[in-house]
């Protein structure tokens, strides 16, 4: 595990019950698939809406963060090389506010957006992304923000300290699914809060 001279690394993640984050099919039309809802993560991540008082909860956390890692299939849907312009999900500014290292195969240039997001793109895999992370962080946390597959290559590496789980209460039965290919974790259970849609547990990775 990574050591606490720093800032911990954190992963923060929507799951149904039955731990998927996304359901099958996913599309730019419907970036979360068959996910039981509008495809676009409505039911997945209600709760941001429905208890508002958590939410500020879960947005205050965030504010820790110096740094961000996601996977190619959370920023956005152009596969292959980059025939267009993508620039993510979310805007001209998007909630980050900090670097934001996106796991890919092909080369492209950081892109710059309001607020004091940056896109950076990387190619050499999982531990250069970290180390760029954990550089641009300083002693801020560095958070691994998705999706679920990403997620796994870093718990299987044993890089992430903490993972907050919003545990939403309906089942999806296939999609992307947290712990897929994961060996076995020790975790220890520090916090739970409960809400009207979503209960939301954080675990220490002990190993």
């Amino acid at each position: 595990m990574t050591g606490h001279t720093t800032g911990r690394v954190t992963c923060d993640l929507s799951i149904s019950l039955d731990g998927y984050s996304a359901g099958l099919d996913q599309s730019e039309q419907r970036p979360f698939g068959d996910d039981g809802g509008d495809g676009r993560g409505d039911r997945l991540h209600s709760w941001m809406f429905v208890t508002p008082e958590l939410r500020q909860a879960e947005l205050d956390r965030l504010a820790t963060v110096g740094a961000f890692i996601m996977g190619r299939n959370m920023f956005g849907p152009v596969r292959g090389a980059w025939d267009r312009q993508w620039k993510g999900w979310w805007g001209d500014d998007p909630p980050y506010h900090a670097p934001v290292f996106v796991l890919t195969h092909h080369p492209r240039d950081p892109q710059p957006m309001e607020g004091g997001t940056t896109f950076h793109f990387v190619t050499d895999g999982i531990e250069s992304a970290f180390r760029q992370a954990r550089e641009a962080a300083g002693d801020r946390d560095v958070s691994i923000h998705g999706g679920a597959r990403t997620v796994n290559q870093y718990l299987a590496a044993g890089l992430i300290d903490e993972l907050r789980l919003h545990i939403v209460p309906f089942t999806l039965g296939a999609g992307t699914r947290l712990f897929d290919g994961v060996p076995p974790l020790d975790l220890e259970q520090v916090e739970t809060r409960a809400g009207d849609s979503v209960t939301h547990v954080t675990y220490s990775v002990l190993s």
